[in-house]
């Protein structure tokens, strides 16, 4: 279905008040589950003071078998056009359905089962459609889970999971199980995870990512449905440590990705052989005291410049990228927080020298450093670098919100404004500048079963825009959007 892209469609506001799918909370893993957790950084929930019903409180399901189900419906609008070759305002309907089922076969052998349905109404040609919004009718998860006790050192915990699975690992920079997006990554192999009875965290894994598709606009824009892929062309392994017992409570990482791909026949990669070591130190928030953050994270290898079949040169890569951030959580009513940060990420300096300096930020998310994605997206952690600004207040135990400012330059000004823009000025005689934004978010758990989100982000032109040759020359843009998630 179509509509207007300059008006707002009534069917949006329909689709997001009813609840006409069976819709959950994803949980991985019950709170009492004896296991080591796959996903080290969890997101911060909005506590509840009512039970929320489950499915598996219902009463109808066997000891044995544990259900999950979530509906999340997200009304985007982009008014402006930002990016190369577009012009006018946007608009979506995401819409995503993941349904989790855990068998237990045994104290120690699990089944884990997902199932993902994300899907797009409202887009039309010119909305910036891709297989990280639409993935209809999809297996996310399929694998089986060993768990031990006791594994090279008594009291230790261990998880063994081998099939599909998703991963977030350290603060999600590189590695993610996408929140915000409307489609999840995915990788097939092996993950084991080792934690010592003084909880420190080793993890190794070694996976095929997986393709998602379809991946043409025709198709996506259909919600086409085409069953995922993976391949041998394209292999991604990990080391992870980490220890929540440095010198006064502070905690740290340390970690060492490879990725190596090559075209395969139904799909163009930019041939990536990339080792990506880093560490990550930091300080968890508590009230009346400074907390800090800081991750440091290089690369290196060879890539290509792009996927095209007539670039056969391999480049050497080197690229680098950091944040940095201090904040303060204040002794308030509301619970204030406020966070100054920095982030770098480098950039291609010359085209023509034989060598790619540009980050390439892997499978991580964004979200949480710059601003929302959909059908927005402009920063990601590539060719960029600023300061920001985050504060944040509780006005009610079911309530939080924040407001996030940035400013934003190109690492190098020879190289392309990464994210959904497609613009870059290879005489770097458009400037650096990639001006400003302010975004306001507010998440409202309105019921046990039932959360309620908006954001806004007002995106500020800078001088880059107004003179990099395949720039729109639209203006400033406004980004909102508005979802409700249910789940059971």
């Amino acid at each position: 279905m179509r509509c207007d892209k300059r008006k707002i469609c009534p069917l949006a506001f329909v689709l997001l008040l009813i609840p006409s799918t069976s819709i959950a909370k994803h949980s991985s893993y019950e709170d009492n589950d004896p296991s080591p957790k796959p996903y080290v950084y969890k997101d911060k929930e909005i506590a509840t003071t009512e039970p929320r019903f489950t499915i598996n409180e219902s009463g109808a399901l066997p000891d044995w078998l544990s259900l999950a189900v979530q509906h999340r419906a997200r009304y985007e609008t982009l008014n402006s056009q930002f990016r190369s070759g577009t012009t006018g305002s946007d608009q979506a309907l995401s819409l995503r359905t993941l349904a989790q089922a855990t068998l237990r076969l045994h104290p120690n052998f699990k089944i884990q089962l997902e199932l993902q349905d994300s899907r797009a109404e409202l887009a039309d040609s010119g909305t910036a459609i891709s297989p990280g919004i639409v993935n209809a009718a999809e297996l996310l998860e399929a694998n089986l889970q060993w768990l031990a006790k006791g594994l090279f050192q008594e009291n230790s915990r261990s998880l063994l999971r081998g099939g599909r699975l998703t991963m977030d690992i350290g603060h999600r920079r590189l590695v993610s199980r996408n929140r915000f997006r409307n489609v999840l990554n995915a990788f097939t192999g092996i993950d084991w995870i080792w934690e010592s009875k003084e909880s420190d965290t080793v993890r190794t894994f070694f996976t095929l990512p997986v393709n998602r598709l379809p991946s043409t606009q025709t198709e996506l824009l259909d919600n086409g449905v085409s069953f995922d892929e993976e391949t041998v062309d394209r292999l991604f392994w990990g080391v992870f440590f980490a220890s929540p017992n440095l010198l006064g409570g502070d905690q740290a990482e340390f970690y060492l990705f490879g990725l190596h791909e090559n075209d395969g026949p139904d799909f163009l990669t930019r041939n990536r052989q990339l080792y990506t070591p880093g560490f990550r130190l930091y300080r968890p928030p508590q009230r009346s005291h400074i907390d800090f953050e800081w991750e440091s994270i290089f690369q290196f290898g060879t890539s290509r410049a792009s996927i095209a079949t007539t670039d056969t040169r391999n480049l050497d890569h080197f690229a680098h990228f950091h944040h940095v951030e201090v904040g303060y959580s204040f002794s308030a009513p509301w619970s204030p927080r406020l966070i100054l940060a920095y982030d770098y990420a480098s950039g291609d300096n010359d085209p023509n020298d034989g060598q790619q300096g540009r980050f390439d930020p892997l499978f991580g998310a964004t979200v949480f450093d710059f601003s929302q994605t959909g059908i927005h997206r402009p920063f990601i952690r590539s060719n960029i670098t600023g300061p920001g600004v985050i504060f944040s207040i509780h006005p009610h135990k079911q309530v939080s919100t924040y407001l996030h400012y940035r400013a934003f330059w190109l690492a190098s000004d020879t190289d392309v404004w990464a994210g959904n823009s497609g613009l870059r000025d290879p005489t770097g005689n458009s400037g650096s500048f990639l001006g400003q934004q302010w975004f306001v978010r507010a998440v409202w758990q309105a019921l046990p079963n039932v959360q309620l989100e908006g954001g806004v982000a007002y995106r500020i032109d800078g001088n880059f825009q107004d003179t990099a040759p395949n720039s729109p020359r639209e203006g400033n843009t406004v980004h909102s959007y508005i979802q409700t998630t249910l789940s059971f």
